[in-house]
This record gives structure tokens, sequence and C-alpha cells, in this order.
């Protein structure tokens, strides 16, 4: 009979009985229930404790050290047990009213011994079966870093990480019915990336199954996390706390398997996963909790928001790094992390600190701008804009929601990484392409003579379609942006335009002070750096910014960083701060011939917007033009350059009365044709008082904080 006969049933057998004894400390409402829980979990491991010891050095001194230490650690553990029951029962006696009116709840402190016991008991588990399988002492120490490497080596073997995932998975699934049913959805796929651990086997299919598997796990956590807290704006604190938790746990999983990947180093991996398993049982051990009173309103907690989506996007970074170097290794044998060119560390604390910053800036911007982060980010957002169409009534505004993705797809992903580099090797390069390698304008490539007529034919169209439709083209559809700002949590963001101190900077149509310094300086830095680049690539000069092209490093720091350090910070700045601040300098050239374009919104019936109290078209704007209602009343149209026709104040309206008025309705009245047909809902009246209709779809923006409601609508109004 082979070890595997033997040792797989006892694993099995140990998550069995974990998983009963965690639902035991759960759901235990006496002391003396959850003391002899716990006394269970002690004794397993003191029989895992005996059982190491003697196989260590087998041996008959082993076997009588092993029995006593046991005995000994049994013999401790039922004393608690003991004088537990005495308390609970003279205390029974004594006042059987106040005994009867404190039931037993696992608190925090509980929870962390419980949590505490079982990782011991599976650490011992682990290693049992480890040198039980064959494998030596010496074997399972090796490391540089001594019991820390030895640590390491157990917790990533298979017997500890395949028998986690059991007990997590047998866990949840017995408390399932304590738990609400989004949050037992995550927890099964948490357990799934437990499972596909890529360092528990050495089998190098199953390394590229288990970080594929585990990063479309990590995605749908994402996701599901996402959409949670969309559908409530209030959040239990525990459910709160987690998500935050959670999701920087796996930013550190990543980052761990990134270095273990690319030096072999599994430390940081290991500690991820023992900040998992705390969280993980932590939550299910105190299922009472989150039905606790105290609930968070999370679109009045900028830093809550801030640090939920600074978790995912460090999660993200890492993820994507760790994709492209796999799949470099794996098919095209290149170290991906090796062809970033990173400066040593090394020299003065001058030296060290400019290699910090060069390493951090490229690799940062190295991984955005890669084809298996975008292809990620495209699936992760575009999940939740798939959420989104769901909700989503306008015909128009659908059509432009599936442009939107196929766009994304098509421009973002496949033709720029996928088409030239792997269908078509003899094609032309991207930046001889109109549109396409150029689709943000100068910097995409260095600006030579040769490219010139590529980039004047980009921006003759960038000119006439924004003429056509506006910069929603762009700003909607074309860019990578708006699939990552339109999906359904992120865009209930958009609240943060009206309550984060610098968002409120950029409100409404008007060009501000801020507003035209900021667009000020973005156009004198791109005229500059593309003088710079045309007389570098000329020879005229020899110049470059920190080893690249003038323009191409404008465009890196503009799309590559800057892009997500604003959406990341998205509570402090607001929402699509691309398009409210004018930092994006193709989109403001595509606004620039917006300005003399047919693109505005109109209204069927000025009245409608004169009689109605809501608010909510300004409310549901995610660029912040809060005074577009004064226009509606007063001129029945609004026209702003920095409006980019995503659709939402149409949708909000609870009258139907908005549209967009483009290209289409100035051709269609040259040939006799009415494109916007609809008529808005008349609002009822009782009593010659005005009744508001409630709306049927859920409300995408937060309620506005006391005393700012006259910040919505009521200016020009």
């Amino acid at each position: 009979m082979s070890y595997e006969e033997i040792l797989i049933p006892l694993a099995a057998g140990m998550v069995a009985a974990t998983a009963f004894l965690i639902r035991m400390c759960a759901q235990a409402r006496t002391t003396p229930r959850a003391a002899g829980a716990v006394f269970l979990i002690v004794m397993m491991g003191a029989m895992l404790l005996g059982a190491l010891i003697y196989l260590v050095d087998p041996g008959t001194p082993a076997l009588i050290d092993a029995l006593w230490v046991t005995s000994i650690a049994m013999s401790l553990g039922v004393v608690p047990v003991f004088v537990t029951f005495v308390r609970d029962a003279q205390l029974q006696m004594d006042s059987p009213s106040e005994y009867a009116a404190r039931p037993f709840r696992p608190t925090t402190n509980f929870a962390l011994l419980v949590i505490a016991l079982v990782l011991a008991s599976e650490f011992l588990m682990g290693a049992v079966f480890e040198l039980a399988s064959g494998v030596s002492l010496a074997t399972l120490g090796a490391g540089p870093y001594g019991g820390i490497s030895l640590i390491a080596n157990v917790v990533q073997s298979p017997w500890f990480v395949f028998t986690m995932a059991g007990e997590m998975g047998l866990t949840v699934a017995l408390l399932s019915r304590e738990l609400p049913r989004p949050l037992v959805t995550m927890l099964a796929v948490q357990t799934v990336i437990m499972l596909l651990t890529p360092t528990a086997l050495s089998n190098p299919l199953w390394q590229a199954v288990a970080i594929y598997g585990g990063s479309v796990g990590m995605i749908v956590i994402f996701v599901l996390g996402l959409e949670y807290v969309y559908r409530n704006r209030e959040i239990p604190a525990p459910i709160a706390s987690y998500f935050v938790r959670i999701f920087g746990v796996y930013g550190l999983m990543m980052a761990g398997l990134f270095l273990w990947i690319g030096y072999g180093l599994s430390e940081v991996f290991v500690l991820s996963i023992l900040v998992e398993m705390v969280l993980y049982f932590g939550l299910v051990l105190r299922p009472h909790a989150l039905a606790t009173e105290e609930r968070i309103s999370w679109q009045l907690r900028p830093n809550w928001a801030f640090a939920l989506l600074a978790t995912i996007f460090v999660a993200e970074i890492f993820m994507g790094a760790l994709l492209d170097q796999q799949i470099g290794l794996q098919f095209y044998g290149s170290n991906w992390f090796g062809s970033l060119g990173m400066l040593g560390w090394t020299g003065t604390a001058g030296s060290v600190a400019y290699a910090a910053f060069y390493n951090g800036f490229f690799f940062l911007a190295a991984v955005t701008a890669s084809t298996w982060f975008l292809l990620m980010m495209g699936i992760e957002m575009g999940a939740l804009v798939v959420f989104k169409l769901r909700e989503t009534k306008s015909r128009e505004t659908l059509a432009r929601l599936y442009l939107m993705i196929g766009s994304y797809g098509a421009f973002i992903v496949f033709f720029p990484s996928i088409y030239y580099a792997a269908v078509f090797p003899g094609a032309p390069k991207p930046s001889t392409v109109p549109l396409l390698g150029w689709s943000m304008g100068i910097g995409t490539e260095a600006l030579a003579s040769s490219v010139f007529a590529v980039v004047v034919a980009t921006y003759v169209l960038v000119a006439v379609l924004s003429m056509a439709f506006g910069r929603r083209w762009l700003c909607s559809v074309f860019c990578s942006a708006p699939l990552m700002y339109q999906g359904t949590a992120v865009d209930a963001m958009k609240s943060f335009n009206r309550t984060s101190p610098i968002g409120r900077k950029y409100l409404g149509n008007r060009f501000s002070t801020v507003y035209s310094v900021t667009l000020g300086v973005t156009m004198a830095a791109l005229a500059g750096t593309s003088l710079l680049s045309y007389l570098d690539t000329t020879g005229v000069l020899s110049v470059s910014i920190l080893g690249r092209d003038p323009t191409v490093f404008f465009f890196t720091l503009s799309f590559s960083v800057l892009w997500y350090v604003m959406f990341v910070t998205i509570p402090y700045v607001g929402n699509y701060s691309c398009v409210t601040m004018g930092w994006c300098y193709t989109g403001i050239i595509a606004q620039a011939f917006q300005k003399v374009g047919a693109f505005k919104l109109k209204v069927h019936d000025r009245q409608v917007c004169k009689d109605c109290t809501t608010l909510d078209c300004a409310k549901g704007c995610p660029v912040g033009l809060v005074n577009m209602v004064g226009y509606f009343r007063t001129k029945g149209e609004f026209r702003s350059t920095k409006c980019c026709g995503v659709g939402d104040c149409i949708e909000a309206c609870p009258y139907n009365n908005l549209y967009i008025h483009d290209i289409r309705h100035v051709v269609g009245r040259a040939f006799g044709i009415e494109v916007a047909k609809k008529r808005p809902n008349r609002l009822p009246m009782v009593h010659g008082r005005l009744v508001t209709v409630p709306r049927a779809a859920p409300q995408t923006g937060a309620p506005d904080p006391p005393g700012r409601g006259a910040d919505v609508g009521g200016l020009n109004s």
C-alpha cells in the first residue's frame, strides 16, 4: 500500500473533523460547548505534534517523547474546559434568569484563538504528512531564511494547501444558511483560488493552470465585490472591512507569485496564504456579526472607497505582471520582467531613490500598457458594464454600450497587440494606421516626418467625428476609459464629483480657473514634447526624458500612469477626471471640434423640466455638469464641450424628456425625417400640486449630503 492510500483518507478525515468543529465554534451558544470544540481542536493538534516529534527522529525514545507531549498537551487542554463547565453550572444554578439573558457569542478574541489553533493544526499536519511521504527534514527546511523557509515550505505544500481548501469549502457549505448569499458565492470562489495554488505541485502544467485559473477566480471575486457594493449602498461594517482586507491580501498574493515566478522567492506568497486564512475563518466564525446594525454608507466614505479601488488595483497590477511573465516564459521563452531594463539598487542613497522611482514608474507603465493587463481589465470592468446593460432602457444608450465593449476588444486589445503580432506578422506597424496606431494622438510613437500623413489623417478623423457626433465617439466609445468608468459600481462613484473637495472645483460647464490652467499646461506640454520629439528624430537635437522619446514619455505619463492614479483616487478627485479636469489632450482636441458641431442635449418639453423637482439628470451626469437643469428649463437644450454623451442623464430622467441631438437629426431634418419621435411622460398633478413619479430603475448616484442639495441643480436655474 502506497503512502498516498493512507495519507489521503487521513487528510480527508481531518478536513471533515476541522470543518465541523469550526461550525460548532461558530454556532456555539453556550460557553461549555465552545470550550469543548476548542478542546477537540487542541487534541487534534496535540496528536499531530506527537507524530511530528516521532517522525523527525524515528525510534523508541522519540516515541516515548511523543506520547508524553501528547498526553501533557491534552491534559492542559482539558483544564479550561473543566473550569468553564464548573463556572457555567454555578452561574446557571445561582442566577437562572441572568444565565438565560447572557447567551454565548463568539467574540473576536475567541475567533482569533480558534484560527490560531486551526492554522497550527494544519501546519503540523502538513509537516507530518510531508515527512511521512518521504520528504527529509533537511529538504523541508531548505531555504535561505532558516525557520521561515521551513514554515514556507510546509504552508505551500499540497498537504497544507489542498487540505485547507477542503476545510474552507466544507465550512462555508455547512454555514451557508447563516451567511449572506453574495458572500457565500465569494467565499466559494475564494476556496477555489486557494485550491489553485501554483506552488503546491512542481508540475509545469499544474502551475500554468493554477496561475490562469487563480487569475480568473480573482477577477470573479473583484466583480462580485464591486457589484455587491453597487447593489448595497449601505454595507455592514464587517463586510466592508472584509472586502478591503481580502482585496489587499490578493494584491500581496499576486506580488508573491510574481516574485516566485521571477526569482524563486515564495515567502511573500506564503504570508498571503496565512493572512487569507485568518480573514476567511475570522468571517465565518462570527456570522452573527454580519447582522449587526452598524452599516456604512460607502458613498459618504471616500477613504473606504479609495482603499477598495487601491487594493483592487494593486492586485490587478501584479496579476497583469504575473500573466505577462508567465505567458512570456511559457509561449515565447522570454523573461518579461528582465526585458524592462530596470536600474540596479546600488550606490548612494540618492541613486537608490532614483532607481526606485525609475523602476516603479516604468514597471507600472509597462504593465498597464501590456496586452494581458488590458485584457484582464476589459473582462473585469466589462462585466460591470454587462450588469449595467440589464437596467439600461434607452436603446441608443444600449447601442452605445455594445459599441463601447466591442471597440475596447477590437481597438485596445486585439488590433494593437494580437492582430499585428500574431495574425499578420508582416503587416505594417500600428503607428502607420490612422486612428488605430495613433488612437490617443501624438505620443504613441516618436514624431517623425514619415508619420506626418498618419498624424494628420488621425486628427482629420477626430475633427469630422467630433463635429458630427460630439466627443462621445471618443470619450464614451472608442477610448479605453469609458469601459472602466461606466460599469455599475464605478459609475456610482460619480457621486464623488459633487462631494469631493477637488471634484467640486470642476463642476458645471464653465471653464473654471483651475480647469483652464490644467488644459493650458496639458496643451503646452503636448506642443513642447512634440517639437522636441521631431527635432530629435530629425537629428537637430539629441533629447530624451528618462531615456524615452519626449512624446512617448508624455503619452506614457498621461495614459499609462496618471490615468490609473486618477482612477484609483476617484473618491478624492471625482469620476471621469480625464474629461472633467481637461488633462487628456486628445479629448481636448475633440471637445474643440465638438463646440462647432451639432452635438447637444435637448428636451422634448421645457415645461416638464420646469415642473420637475427631482434634479435626477444632474445627479446622473458622470462629469458633474450640475447646471444643465437651468438650461433645460430656460432654453430647452444644453451644449457643453465637457459633455461626453454617456447618456446617464437620459436614463436618470424619470419622464423620458431628454435626448441627444447630433448629425443624425441635422440630416434627418434635411430629408424631412423626424428622428426624435419619443415624447415625455407627463407629470401627474394631484389637487393642483406636483407629485413626482418614483423611478423604476435603481438610483445611480449617492444621495446628496445634508445641506448640499442646492449645489446640484440650482446653478443657472
